[in-house]
């Protein structure tokens, strides 16, 4: 099934779940444009949000998701702009008031604010941007703008290198928000003299700053929430003839689905194929053709970032998560592609893009020895910290380039990548809890009290240091370090194991493929026959009952919920191909 699902041009593309948020986003957006030329695409919008209700009148942030405030607000929002001429759009809205009324909150009051900032707190990523497409849309009434708070977005006039420093708000991927809902924020809410004469004064060059970062395809980070709310808050600043407006609206546009609906972002192409490639393992050859792995790594070198990126200024060599011009390399996509290029062609072929990625890696890591996701240096709020699955993603990275080429590299070189590798090490053992467990951070479980997700987190940091430990270079000492790690954490997974044999985000929540094949993957050893085939077993069953459903496990910028077509296949052949592996074509039914 999944070598079928690679395409053409050499990579796989997967399918994300439709988002009622980003549904929400794009139709208020299109609508502030123009709503009689964008009429269809709004229509289908509409109707979409009208099917995909949940039956207490809220909405979540898939199909397959709880309600929550912001995503139905955001709806109720949306709607508010045509409900007073269309009935079924009313009806709906009523609906969601409803939903919203069981949690206290009048739409038509202040407490709107009140909630989301508190929900928030002190991070105005996604707080700020819902306020303001709120209050553009009505909501709650004419004084909305006086409870939203004003975003510095004359703090983009600065160098970039000072942003890590200025203890911002929003989080480094979030400048084009900062600066065009700092605009409009500014353009509707009263301030001081002193206050308007600066934000008067920097609007021009802010902008410019915008224009820099727009990327060809005119959507920011490819992501259609974000590239959304820039274009509502700037047509209703008065910039609506820009080129940022135009690109992002032809963007919104061009990545509409059939149904009316829109994914959270255009697709994570890199991150499936990365997974994908490492779903199969040595058994890569015997579905795929040497044309077909060729393509592979011609796409992923084709894709490699080769300048310093308009959009966060970090050095060549690294990759982001899609092939589209808006993605901006991390570090996961980066050590995924370095590991799947080793599995795809002769080290010599691919030696220039390995080690370009691992000098991108090594600017990268946070001075605690941690991996962040895009900028070193940022950590005021959660999705710019270091975290351990990134960083056992990176470890297991430059093992493996040390492996392969550390007799071919320079001794500086070779102690550089030693030393990424300790402080890495070093990091996981401080972050590890006492009672084994890791936590992720892009993906949780919607169903735990606090939407963590440790038995993810501690799978695949488990399933990166089984695989650095099978390396010669390596130290003894090191590798007691990996194997206490290891066995810690493999303990944990043990004990979060469901009675059904399966695993859910935490101990006594349902069991999901993904979760379920990610644990097998970590815990495969001749010691934990019987708790693999356990696994293996529910997952049979369940596959049987509902093919390849995915899971809402993902956590997308803002933490968004989505899930994605591809993440329970990738996850179940990794398990099959490690359990085979070590029982040899054993059963592991039996």
């Amino acid at each position: 099934m999944l070598a079928s699902e690679l395409n053409p041009e050499g990579y796989w593309e997967g399918r994300l779940s439709s988002s009622a948020l980003g549904v929400a986003v794009a139709v208020a957006a299109l609508h502030f444009d123009d709503p009689q030329n964008n009429s269809d695409e709004i229509r289908k919008g509409i109707y979409w949000l009208q099917q995909n209700i949940n039956n207490d009148g809220s909405y979540g942030d898939t199909p397959e998701s709880p309600g929550n405030v912001s995503t139905s607000l955001l709806v109720y929002a949306a709607l508010n702009l045509y409900s007073a001429k269309e009935i079924a759009v009313k009806v709906t809205q009523q609906k969601i008031a409803g939903y919203l009324n069981t949690l206290k909150i009048d739409v038509n009051s202040p407490q709107v604010a009140e909630f989301i900032l508190a929900h928030y707190q002190k991070d105005y990523t996604f707080s700020v941007p819902i306020l303001a497409m709120c209050g553009l849309c009505g909501v709650p009434g004419e004084d909305a703008f006086n409870h939203i708070p004003q975003l510095p977005f004359e703090l983009s006039l600065l160098p970039r290198q000072f942003y890590r420093l200025l203890n911002l708000s929003v989080v480094s991927y979030a400048i084009p928000a900062l600066v065009a809902v700092g605009i409009v924020v500014f353009k509707k809410k009263k301030s001081n003299l002193f206050w308007r004469l600066v934000r008067r004064f920097s609007i021009k060059k802010a902008m410019n700053i915008l224009h820099r970062m727009l990327p060809e395809s005119g959507g920011f980070l490819e992501a259609i929430p974000l590239t959304a709310f820039v274009a509502l808050s700037l047509i209703n600043s008065g910039f609506a003839d820009t080129e940022v407006v135009k690109k992002g609206i032809q963007f919104l546009k061009r990545t509409q689905r059939e149904d009316g609906g829109w994914p959270i972002d255009v697709d994570l192409s890199t991150w499936v194929t990365s997974l994908s490639v490492k779903a199969f393992r040595a058994n890569l050859s015997g579905f795929m053709t040497t044309d077909q792995e060729d393509d592979i790594a011609d796409h992923f070198k084709l894709i490699q970032n080769d300048r310093v990126h308009p959009f966060n200024g970090t050095g060549p060599g690294g990759w982001g998560w899609t092939s589209f011009s808006g993605s901006v390399p991390d570090g996961d996509d980066t050590p995924g592609v370095i590991l799947a290029l080793l599995n795809l062609e002769p080290e010599r072929q691919v030696k220039k893009e390995i080690l370009d990625g691992a000098r991108w890696l090594k600017s990268l890591q946070n001075s605690d020895g941690g991996f962040p996701t895009f900028s070193r240096g940022w950590g005021k709020l959660p999705f710019d910290q270091s975290c351990a699955d990134l960083t056992g993603h990176c470890l297991l990275a430059v093992s493996a380039v040390l492996e392969t080429y550390r007799e071919e590299i320079r001794n500086k070189d070779v102690r550089a990548l030693k030393a990424i590798f300790e402080r890495a090490l070093k990091y996981l053992e401080n972050k590890q809890s006492e009672n084994g467990s890791w936590l992720p951070l892009w993906f949780g479980n919607q169903l735990t009290g606090d939407h963590s997700n440790p038995v993810y987190g501690t799978a695949k940091v488990v399933t990166y240091l089984k695989d650095a430990l099978t390396h010669s270079w390596l130290s003894e000492s090191n590798k007691n370090k990996l194997t206490r790690l290891i066995a810690k954490g493999q303990a944990f997974l043990i004990s979060a194991q469901n009675a059904d044999g399966s695993w859910g985000g935490r101990k006594n929540i349902p069991g999901t493929i993904e979760e379920t094949s990610l644990a097998v993957s970590a815990l495969v050893s001749n010691e934990n026959t019987a708790v693999c085939k356990k696994g293996h077993r529910w997952l049979e069953t369940y596959i049987q009952k509902n093919g390849f459903k995915p899971a809402p496990i993902g956590l997308y910028f803002a933490s968004l919920w989505y899930d994605e077509k591809l993440y329970p296949v990738t996850s179940y052949l990794e398990a099959l191909c490690r359990t085979d592996e070590l029982f040899a074509g054993e059963s592991v039914k039996n």
